[in-house]
């Protein structure tokens, strides 16, 4: 079953997507499926693992489940030094 969600991509997600924001209708049942789904969506190469995910401004693992209405924030890894 389709769930509405509104993604929020940050630093190289937003670049890829080519927005900040989007409102998506998929039927994906945890944050992985719909990662999964947007990275073969926005052409996207970062692997699963080096990224976080925050569902309702909650940072979350990426088995959490989604539901119809969550807002779900993607964060690409994070270079340092």
């Amino acid at each position: 079953m389709n769930k509405k969600l509104t993604i929020l991509y940050f630093a190289s997600f937003r670049e890829h997507a080519g927005t900040g924001e989007e409102s998506v209708e998929l039927d994906v049942g945890t944050a992985a499926d719909l990662f999964e789904q947007l990275k073969h969506r926005h052409g996207s190469a970062e692997p699963l693992g080096h990224c976080k995910v925050a569902i309702n401004d909650e940072m979350a693992d990426w088995d959490a489940a989604l539901s119809d209405g969550d807002v779900v924030l993607l964060f690409p890894p994070v270079a340092g030094g």
